[in-house]
């Protein structure tokens, strides 16, 4: 009796799905601003596409922080887009919409990287912004790459100007966005020391190949960083903090060095104190950087740089996606309180169609 109830639920689910699918509906994240209590999934219709826009059929998705802060009401959808959450999302070219010109055709495995929409099963991205899924990679593996490996990617290429032999100072060292940064130094010749509030994360950052690690929560970490560089402090600095670190930033970073502000988790306002002084006498650049407000003109050449500079490195062992865990899309709630608990390492996957080996590989 139980299995057959079971099975019976199990029909019905499918059901629901091929019949919203044909009725023009899908299954989405929504939320009400407020707690992750207040995320859930809802049947709502499927993008219709504008201008040089393909429709996905979403296969994996994944969550970041801006989501969490979205759904809290504190990071609105840019003007026009969508409001359903998920800045990234990995899966096959459904339909070509209008205007369409580049060399993507229906079938296509790809990856893209979105304003939002992502956590569903069929979204809208401009053509532009989409990038091949890697050969022999899985749809969940690929779905850590967009967001988090083009932020990095960005700060430090576009926006930090690495030069082989810098030394880098990279906070959360074992978020998504961090790993995929350590990799990136290790990989282009540069020299990453990664913040971090465990161990366990600094050990993992040093293993893909960060030379040191240090826990803010045990000492400050900036004697440590001038120790390690013998004084000279950090060519780059990129700071997902803000506020609570800026004192040990500003003391850390060399002369001349560069320093990305990409978040703000540590609050907006720092203390008083001779920082202008400082900044002055460093001759120090200090960046603000973000990536979801920037034009698609502007992403469109980001994403060019990555897929010829990095994106082949992932067909080997020489850069790799970092998952700490793969979730359904039915455990949102789980996946925003699991982000919000910090005590991640790398990316939190939502898969929302099983693979086949065809689409799969």
């Amino acid at each position: 009796m139980f299995h057959s109830a079971q099975t019976l639920l199990c029909f019905t689910a499918t059901f629901i799905r091929c019949a919203s699918t044909m009725s023009g509906m899908m299954r989405a994240v929504t939320f009400e601003p407020g707690g992750p209590e207040k995320l859930g999934i809802a049947s709502v219709p499927i993008p219709q596409l504008r201008e040089k826009e393909v429709l996905l059929k979403v296969y994996a998705t994944a969550i970041n922080r801006a989501d969490t802060l979205q759904r809290k009401g504190l990071y609105p959808a840019p003007p026009g887009e969508s409001d359903i959450l998920g800045l990234e999302a990995v899966g096959v070219i459904e339909k070509l919409g209008p205007g369409c010109v580049k060399s993507w055709k229906t079938g296509d495995r790809v990856m893209a990287l979105l304003p939002g929409g992502g956590n569903a099963e069929y979204v809208a991205s401009r053509e532009e912004l989409l990038m091949p899924v890697p050969d022999n990679m899985k749809f969940t593996q690929a779905a850590a790459i967009p967001e988090v490996w083009l932020t990095a990617f960005q700060l430090l290429f576009t926006v930090g100007k690495l030069k082989k032999n810098d030394t880098v100072l990279i906070h959360a060292g074992g978020s998504g966005v961090g790993t995929a940064a350590v990799q990136l130094c290790r990989q282009y010749g540069a020299r990453a020391l990664v913040v971090a509030g465990t161990q366990e994360k600094i050990d993992f950052a040093k293993s893909l190949g960060a030379e040191e690690g240090f826990n803010y929560k045990e000492a400050e970490f900036e004697p440590k960083v001038l120790e390690h560089t013998q004084g000279k402090g950090v060519d780059l600095i990129l700071d997902c903090v803000g506020g609570s670190f800026f004192n040990q930033n500003i003391n850390s970073i060399a002369t001349e060095g560069t320093w990305v502000v990409y978040g703000l988790m540590g609050g907006s306002t720092v203390s008083t104190g001779d920082h202008l002084a400082k900044i002055l006498r460093k001759r120090i650049t200090i960046i603000g950087s973000t990536l979801r407000a920037r034009s698609v003109e502007y992403k469109e050449l980001l994403i060019s740089d990555f897929t010829q500079r990095a994106l082949p490195h992932f067909g080997s062992s020489d850069l790799r996606p970092i998952i700490h865990t793969v979730l359904t899309l039915d455990s949102i709630k789980e996946a925003h309180q699991l982000m919000e608990s910090n005590v991640t390492t790398g990316k939190i996957v939502l898969q929302v169609r099983e693979e086949s080996t065809k689409e799969e590989l």
